[in-house]
């Protein structure tokens, strides 16, 4: 697996299943180093552990993982998923309608031809232009980049999305935004996959998505620090590749909120605490739907944020439902 090109500090932990134990390493710029050698460098790096090294290592079990495997840099204690990036929204409505819903999309294509305006259904609910929105999904179902991936026995139309996501050092409620930029204390790249054929009718349900993103969600294998990225997390360059060839080019820039702003606004009235996961929502062209590039089985994967980190996967074919 390739190392993102950074100057920040990076840390990874491995599992070393023999001594039962899951060892933090940091990387300053000159090479992987425990974390007590690391000293200083780690201070404040990562939230403290939520869970026990016992559980942990019983996830990483069950995923067949083996001794000195890379694990999750951070097992977060919640995950909270944003949607900031508008153009996003709109090319994935598109790439959604065109699959599912043709007639829809054929209607779509000529409103948009007629007018020079983007189709009104297409667009982000009204509540999106006036404040952050998110989803909570399944801090339970994220596992280490590498894994295999297969859809759920339920879904035939398994696609990516790849997210910058930021995890808390700090406990939160009523922050500021500048409180809420100081308590990132690690940045990862998340990638969310999602059954879209079930995301659909879940959407209309009224109730937001459950099983079409609940099954699985993996991160990258090292984090960064965050205050060494913190000034750039809304300019940050990206790639999607698939089976060795760049699909997407793409990046953060273009967020109608920051971060910050977004985990500001969760606080509100809202105890927040160490090691809960907050994400952007898909880059612009982060996602199959968009590019009209679902996965298949036997895909190789890659999602990088430069600086920040890479997850890759092997796409299974699916069970019988």
């Amino acid at each position: 697996m390739n190392a993102p090109t950074t100057s920040a500090p990076r840390l990874r932990r491995i599992l070393r299943r023999g001594e039962h134990r899951i060892d933090t390493e940091i990387d300053t710029g000159d090479g992987w180093r425990s974390g007590d050698e690391a000293g200083s460098a780690g201070d404040g790096f990562v939230a403290p552990s939520v869970f026990s090294s016992e559980f942990e290592i019983a996830r990483y079990d069950a995923l067949g993982l083996a001794d000195g495997a890379a694990v999750l840099p951070v097992c977060p204690a919640s995950f909270r998923d944003f949607m900031l990036f508008e153009q996003h929204a709109v090319d994935a409505a598109r790439g959604l309608t065109k699959r599912f819903l043709p007639a829809g999309y054929r209607v779509g294509q000529i409103y948009e031809a007629l007018t020079r305006r983007t189709f009104p259904p297409f667009r982000p609910h009204a509540l999106w232009y006036s404040q952050p929105i998110y989803y909570m999904s399944n801090a339970l179902t994220i596992v280490p980049s590498g894994i295999p991936v297969a859809p759920p026995v339920y879904s035939r139309a398994l696609d990516f999305e790849l997210e910058l996501g930021v995890v808390l050092g700090a406990p939160l409620r009523d922050a500021t935004v500048e409180q809420a930029a100081a308590a990132i204390a690690a940045v990862v790249v998340i990638n969310d996959f999602s059954a879209r054929d079930i995301q659909l009718p879940e959407m209309r349900s009224g109730f937001g998505p459950q099983r079409s993103k609940h099954f699985v969600t993996s991160m990258s294998a090292t984090a960064v620090a965050g205050p060494a990225v913190a000034d750039r997390l809304d300019r940050l360059t990206a790639t999607v590749t698939i089976n060795g060839n760049t699909v997407s080019r793409t990046g953060t820039h273009g967020m109608r909120y920051s971060m910050a702003e977004a985990i500001a606004h969760v606080s509100r009235g809202e105890q927040l605490y160490p090691g809960e996961l907050m994400c952007s929502g898909t880059l612009p062209g982060g996602s199959g739907m968009e590019l009209g590039h679902w996965l298949a089985p036997g895909d190789d994967l890659r999602l990088e944020i430069d600086e920040i980190g890479v997850i890759e996967h092997r796409i299974l074919a699916g069970g019988t439902a």
